[in-house]
C-alpha cells in the first residue's frame, strides 16, 4: 500500500539476475575464486573499510565515549540500538542473569544453561555422558532471541540451542539442521572455522581485528561506532592538531557511499548480494539477509539513495517498528494519487492506500523454528496465494 503498481510489473523472481546480468557472472567468478582457480581480488569494488577484516596494525580505537564529546545527536540514543546490543560478555548478559536454569530435551539429548555466580555453563548430555562448557558471548539483542558461542576442544562453537523471547525458553538455534545430531559431540553445536569465528564475532563486537591478528579477548560487545567507521585514533589525532582535512581523510563515512556500495558494506554482517548468491542460500530461509532481499527488488538501484540501507534505517537510533513512519520514505519515489510520474517522482501512486505501504509491499515471513517474522526487504506487489519469490 502506498508503493506503486507501474514500477513493479514485469518482475521475475530473478528480477536482479536479469537486471544486472554481470553480477551473476562475478558470483560465478568469485565462486571459481574459492577454489583457486580463478582470482576475485578487484572485480567487485568494496568500500575503503571493513568491520570483518578489521584495520592495520597499530590502529588505535578511542571508545564511544570519545566521539561522544563531537557527535552528540548520534551518541544520545545509541545505547539503546540493536547494533550495540549485538553481543555480550556471558556474565554481563541480562537474559541469561534472568534465566538461571534453562532446559531443552530434544530426542536422546538433554540440553542445559545454568548459571552460578557470574558465568554460565552450557551443558550436554546423553544418558550418563554430558559435555560442560563455559559460555563466553551471548550475540542476539534477544527481540527474536540469543545464541551462545563457545570453546570446546580449541575451537569455538555456536550452541546447538538458543533462548527464544516469545516463548522465553530453549529451543534449536535458526539455521541449524533439523535432524538429530548423531553424537554428543556433534550435539553441541556448529563448530566454527577460524574464518567463520572471525566474521562471527567481527559481526556482534567492535575491535576483534587488528593488523590481520585476531584478538577475541580485548573486543568491546556490540557493534560502536568504530565498527561501522574505523578507528578513530588518527582522527581524533589529527581534530587536536588543527588538521581537519586530515582528520575527515581519516575516517570512515559510510553515509558517503553510493547505494550499491552502502548496501554492500551493510551486508558485510547482514549478507549482501554477493555473499547469499555464494552462499546458495534459496527459498524463505533467505528473508533473513536484507540487503541481498532489498537489492531483489525491482526499483533498487545501485545510484539511487532513496533505495539504500540508510533511506530507512537510522543506525544511531533505535529501530522504528511503526508502519507509518516508513510511508515518507516510499513517497521519496512514489506519488500520490491523481499526480503523474516524473523524473523525481517516477513511481505511480499506489491504487489502493496511501499509508501503511509496507504492511502489504514488505510482508512479513515467519521461518520454521524461528519464533519471529522477519520482514522481507524484497520491496514488490505481493499477490495472495504467491509463492515466496527467491
Amino acid at each position: 500500500m502506498g508503493l506503486a503498481t507501474g514500477v513493479m510489473q514485469g518482475r521475475t523472481n530473478n528480477s536482479q539476475r536479469t537486471k544486472y546480468p554481470w553480477r551473476l557472472s562475478l558470483a560465478v567468478a568469485c565462486g571459481l575464486a574459492l577454489w583457486g582457480t580463478v582470482p576475485c581480488a578487484g572485480t567487485h569494488p568494496t568500500p575503503e573499510w571493513n568491520p570483518t577484516l578489521g584495520p592495520p596494525a597499530g590502529a588505535k580505537y578511542v571508545g564511544d565515549a570519545v566521539c561522544a564529546e563531537c557527535h552528540v545527536a548520534e551518541a544520545k540514543n545509541f545505547s539503546a540500538t540493536p547494533m550495540e546490543q549485538a553481543g555480550e560478555w556471558a556474565r554481563d548478559a541480562a537474559i541469561l542473569k534472568g534465566h538461571p536454569k534453562l532446559t531443552f530435551r530434544w530426542g536422546p539429548y538433554n540440553y542445559r544453561i545454568i548459571r552460578q555466580k557470574n558465568e554460565s555453563t552450557y551443558s550436554v548430555s546423553e544418558g550418563k555422558r554430558t559435555i560442560s562448557v563455559p559460555i563466553l558471548w551471548a550475540f542476539g539483542r534477544g527481540e527474536a532471541g540469543q545464541t551462545y558461542l563457545f570453546r570446546y576442544q580449541g575451537a569455538y562453537y555456536q550452541s546447538m540451542v538458543s533462548f527464544y523471547n516469545d516463548t522465553q525458553r530453549l529451543d534449536i538455534t535458526l539455521g541449524a539442521p533439523r535432524r538429530l545430531p548423531l553424537s554428543l559431540a556433534l550435539a553441541l553445536g556448529a563448530r566454527l572455522t577460524e574464518q567463520g569465528t572471525r566474521l562471527c564475532i567481527a559481526c556482534h563486537t567492535t575491535g576483534a581485528l587488528i593488523g590481520g591478528q585476531f584478538h577475541p579477548r580485548q573486543a568491546v560487545p556490540g557493534v560502536h561506532c568504530e565498527a561501522c567507521h574505523g578507528p578513530g585514533g588518527a582522527h581524533l589525532a589529527a581534530l587536536q592538531a588543527g588538521n581537519i582535512t586530515q582528520a575527515k581523510r581519516a575516517i570512515f563515512n559510510p553515509g558517503k557511499l553510493s547505494a550499491g556500495r552502502l548496501d554492500d558494506f551493510c551486508g558485510n554482517c547482514h549478507r549482501s548480494w554477493m555473499k547469499v548468491e555464494l552462499m546458495g542460500v534459496r527459498g524463505v530461509r533467505n528473508v533473513r539477509f536484507q540487503p541481498y532481499r532489498l537489492e531483489l527488488s525491482h526499483c533498487w538501484s545501485p545510484t539511487d539513495p532513496r533505495i539504500s540501507c540508510l533511506a530507512c534505517h537510522n543506525p544511531h537510533q533505535p529501530l522504528e517498528t511503526s508502519e507509518a513512519f516508513y510511508d515518507s520514505k516510499c513517497l521519496a519515489c512514489h506519488l500520490v494519487k491523481g499526480q503523474l510520474p516524473n523524473a523525481q517522482h517516477p513511481g505511480r501512486a499506489c491504487p489502493v492506500s496511501t499509508s501503511h505501504c509496507i504492511a502489504c509491499h514488505m510482508p512479513k515471513y515467519q521461518l520454521p523454528g524461528g519464533h519471529f517474522a522477519f520482514t522481507d526487504h524484497d520491496i514488490r506487489i505481493v499477490k495472495p496465494g504467491a509463492p515466496y519469490p527467491g
